[in-house]
């Protein structure tokens, strides 16, 4: 019998439903794992659950509500006993100018992107503490590590996620809840192509990423995987990022000279 990364543990996956959520929805499951898929898009998360099968549950969550968040982390208890891991995965993306910024346009992705990561975290202290110990994966962005122009709310919100992840690690360590930051680049989903990609020239923007790419979901779920997963048990308050180079590369207008 084959034997899967993450063999009984049970997962609690925000902003499942759909793109990097639901690759590892998906790939979480493959690895042995049950799987808790919470998001408000409704149709698509009970689409998700019901391919799956009996190793996952479609909650609606919205991130920014506690009770949902209480009632999430209650419902993945009673249907498959316990919560192992949190992906702190929903977020959003809004472009703007600071000087054109409105207030309620920032505080929207500041709720979603860093409150939602602050409740989830919170909500699932508790049933970890029970299981034993857990794994919380919050996925940041390059944006946590550095600044753009047109994004000043999604970098103090990924900035933040930054922070949050280590104080949470130092707090929890001696309860053997582990939290780490997944930082992914330019990822080719649904949200990227609908608020960042759209009407960009892909080529010119792939060819400054020393790869030559953008990220695709499995990339980043490979890490969230090894993060859920036994293999990572002395990683901790730890920075991952996965960007294909983007962030170890600066120079000649962000291009890579091509060799004589």
């Amino acid at each position: 019998m084959t034997t899967g990364r993450l063999d009984g543990k049970v997962a609690l996956i925000s902003g499942g439903a759909r793109g990097q959520g639901a690759a590892a929805a998906r790939a979480f499951t493959r690895e042995g794992a049950k799987v808790v898929i919470g998001d408000i898009l409704d149709e698509d998360g009970k689409q998700l659950a019901e391919e799956i099968g009996e190793d996952a549950l479609y909650f609606r969550l919205d991130v920014t509500r506690e009770d949902d968040w209480a009632g999430a982390v209650e419902e993945g208890e009673r249907l498959f006993g316990r919560i192992d891991v949190l992906l702190n995965n929903a977020g959003i993306l809004k472009f703007a100018k600071l000087a054109d910024m409105t207030l309620e346009e920032y505080m929207q992705v500041v709720n979603v992107n860093q409150t939602g990561v602050f409740l989830g975290m919170r909500a699932v202290v508790g049933a970890m503490k029970k299981a034993g110990g857990g794994s919380i994966i919050n996925v940041s962005s390059v944006e946590g590590l550095r600044g753009s122009p047109g994004l000043v709310a999604y970098v103090a919100s990924k900035f933040a996620v930054r922070g949050m992840t280590k104080a949470a690690a130092v707090e929890l360590g001696r309860d053997g809840i582990r939290v780490n930051s997944i930082h992914p680049g330019i990822v080719d989903t649904p949200m990227t192509r609908g608020v960042g990609l759209a009407g960009m020239d892909l080529d010119a923007l792939f060819s400054s990423i020393p790869l030559r790419r953008a990220g695709v979901p499995e990339d980043i779920v490979a890490m969230a995987i090894f993060l859920a997963s036994d293999d990572s048990a002395y990683c901790t308050g730890a920075e991952f990022v996965v960007d294909g180079g983007a962030t170890a590369f600066i120079g000649w207008g962000g291009h890579i000279p091509r060799s004589r």
